[in-house]
């Protein structure tokens, strides 16, 4: 063996090694770093940075909070700079019963009195002791003296469908079950306390039942007019039934909504619901389903929602490599020039001149997207989309009515995600189709400023009765 001290090449050989180990040990420590940093990044992702639900930020409740308590609190009620709001009074159309008030004497020295100007209204609305009316039919049968025949009165169809509830107690079991959440247990609270009239579970349930058959042709009426919308938004949630993971989504056109509960979240349903010569606009986030259908539908065009990239470009401002915040940085500025552009639409004096500020917003956007991307993984994965799918993200710059973002559709299915919090979904088919029926119903009387309760009526109504049912098809003309 050597002796270091007697031969110095085998020193600086030795030292070399040592080095080389040290030099190995900080790569891979650097990596590890790295990748830990990366997953704390994840970790930290919000409803604010990424796409998951506000409902997963319960986690930073108390941040929140915190934040809250440090803003300036306000007064409550009616804030200056507001419009006052008020209480449109009844008409005298609506008044059931009108009384005056006045004195007979003077109060004071029992003089006659006269009328001076106009008199103060106060209306009062109450609820009647019984607010229902409770009817008994006798179908007496009769012999006939002559022939010795026995006839018996027909019961009216309507009336043999309905059964023990008339058609508006019905839908009002429908209302309370659909657009109010109410579970049966309540329901039967509500007609024991309120309105005075026993009701079983069991019965209840056929009631529901009863409503959800009478809104299905009204429901594939809207179905079918799908493919063949210019616009639409599509976005989907999460579903449980027995326990089994589904899928609800969210068809969204101008002046109506469709939902569809499917056991898949894949290509297929837009397959089935919009078939493969649609030819429209097609709102949507950047979920592989929808880039899928439009490899498989040449006609379809797409709008990636802007509002989910922003959210992904925040992630990458916030991440712990210092190239990535740079990158998400600039990638703000230019988002922000580019809404900006899009709320200050009415102050452009021409089209042509706000088209043109849209454009040059984004080519900016796009080249610091692409061009000047720092090559990071997550910058990449960024740098990606745009060059596949540039055109995708901003359709709506050359095409008219097209949204920049899919909130028109994760608004319509903010409060289905309400309903399965309250519920924890449905337990079978029958379950599964009166939650597509009264959510479409819910939602396109919402866009066509219809009542959902009235509508509900004229269903089950026109179910009883055999006669064709109400439709919330759009009037064309």
């Amino acid at each position: 063996m050597v002796n270091p001290s007697t031969n110095p090449c085998a020193g600086c050989h030795e030292r070399d090694r040592e080095i080389a180990g040290l030099q190995a040990q900080l790569i891979a420590i650097e990596k590890r770093l790295k990748e830990v940093e990366a997953d704390l990044a994840k970790a930290k992702k919000n409803s604010r940075n990424s796409s998951k639900p506000p409902s997963s930020d319960i986690v930073n409740a108390q941040k929140q909070q915190k934040r809250r308590d440090k803003a300036k609190k306000r007064k409550i009620g009616g804030q200056p700079g507001h419009p006052r709001h008020e209480r449109t009074a009844f008409s005298e159309e609506q008044v059931d019963h009108h009384w005056e008030w006045r004195y007979e004497a003077c109060p004071c020295c029992g003089g006659s009195l006269e009328d001076t100007g106009e008199p103060r209204v106060q209306q009062h609305v109450e609820l009647p002791t019984v607010p229902v009316t409770i009817e008994q039919h006798d179908f007496q049968p009769q012999r006939c003296a002559h022939c010795e025949k026995v006839f018996s009165p027909q019961v009216p169809e309507d009336m043999r469908n309905a059964g023990l509830f008339g058609p508006r107690l019905t839908a009002l079991v429908g209302f309370l079950k659909g657009p109010c959440h109410m579970s049966f247990s309540a329901i039967r609270k509500y007609f024991r306390d309120v309105i005075g009239v026993r009701v079983s579970r069991g019965m209840l349930s056929k009631l529901v039942q009863k409503v959800s058959d009478s809104l299905l042709e009204p429901y594939e009426a809207l179905l079918a007019m799908l493919p063949d919308e210019h616009r639409l938004n599509v976005d989907e949630t999460g579903h449980k039934e027995n326990g089994k993971r589904m899928w609800t989504w969210c068809f969204r056109a101008y002046l109506f909504t469709v939902y569809k509960i499917s056991p898949t979240r894949s290509t297929d349903v837009l397959l089935d619901v919009l078939g493969r010569e649609f030819d429209g606009v097609l709102g949507c986030d950047y979920y592989s389903a929808y880039r899928k259908y439009m490899r498989l539908n040449e006609n379809v065009l797409l709008q990636f929602c802007l509002a989910h990239f922003i959210r992904d470009v925040k992630f990458l401002a916030e991440h712990p490599e210092k190239k990535n915040q740079a990158y998400g940085k600039r990638l703000v500025e230019n988002l922000r020039e580019l809404f900006g552009i899009i709320h200050r639409r009415d102050e452009y004096s021409s089209e042509e001149k706000f088209v043109a500020d849209l454009e040059n917003a984004r080519n900016d956007l796009v080249w610091n997207a692409t061009i000047e991307s720092p090559g990071t993984r997550e910058a990449l994965a960024l740098e990606a989309r745009f060059h596949m799918h540039t055109e995708s993200y901003f359709r709506f710059i050359t095409e008219a009515n097209v949204e920049p973002t899919n909130n028109l559709a994760e608004q319509a299915i903010r409060f289905v995600a309400i309903h399965r919090r309250i519920t924890q979904g449905t337990r079978s088919e029958d379950g599964r189709h009166w939650c597509e029926r009264i959510w479409t119903i819910i939602q396109t009387c919402g866009q066509q400023n219809r009542s959902v309760y009235e509508f509900l009526c004229a269903a089950v109504e026109a179910a009883f009765q055999s006669s064709p049912a109400p439709t919330l098809i759009p009037d064309s003309s």
